[in-house]
């Protein structure tokens, strides 16, 4: 039986985390060494191996963040719309689908815009990105808003699912949602290195 507050959205301190810095900053300081020193092998370079080291970065960024999600994007296709958003010749490379341009648009706007405060509509402008047409499938979506209805991550036959997570519920979610973005966009005196996009957003 799963038990009281197993859930995240169910702990006492969500969503105001806390963490130990001084555990992290040993850890975080490897991280920034190690970057600054790619950063600092790809300044030595000519602009055109620049531009190519940055496009394969973030080829390889969106295509690796899409196989989490257990989707496959064609990787021409990626190629040919970063390159086109990074003003870059594309030449013999294909058009990109509504997909995948979706999923560059939203992944290079949350990496090279990651100083920009995350809001409720830049999360919305993600999701239909994300989901162009408005359908997943056959199946149509609620898209550009927070769901209206029940949330459950399911696993096993029809009849017998076992839940392996329940989402809080859609009342009072937007309360939530607000709660935790002003968290998240708060000054939280992190290195920069643990911050999202860092240092792609650089690149």
């Amino acid at each position: 039986m799963r038990r009281i507050g197993a859930y995240i959205h169910q702990r006492p301190d969500w969503p105001a985390f806390a963490w130990d810095h001084a555990a992290l900053e040993a850890l975080l300081g490897a991280v920034r060494h190690r970057q600054g020193r790619r950063l600092g092998q790809l300044e030595a370079l000519g602009v055109d191996l620049r531009a190519e080291a940055t496009l394969s970065t973030l080829t390889l960024d969106v295509l690796k963040s899409s196989e989490i999600e257990g989707e496959l994007l064609p990787p021409a296709s990626v190629r040919s719309s970063i390159t086109w958003r990074l003003g870059l010749d594309r030449a013999a490379l294909p058009a990109a689908n509504l997909r995948v341009e979706g999923v560059v648009a939203m992944l290079l706007d949350a990496t090279q815009q990651a100083e920009e405060p995350l809001t409720a509509e830049r999360l919305f402008g993600w999701h239909r990105a994300l989901f162009p047409t408005g359908y997943s499938g056959l199946y149509p979506l609620q898209v550009g808003t927070w769901r209206t209805g029940p949330m459950q991550v399911l696993s096993g036959p029809l009849g017998r699912e076992r839940v392996h997570y329940e989402a809080p519920p859609a009342e009072g979610l937007d309360a939530q949602m607000q709660q935790f973005l002003a968290w998240l966009n708060a000054d939280q005196g992190l290195d920069p290195s643990s911050r999202p996009g860092w240092p792609i957003s650089g690149l």
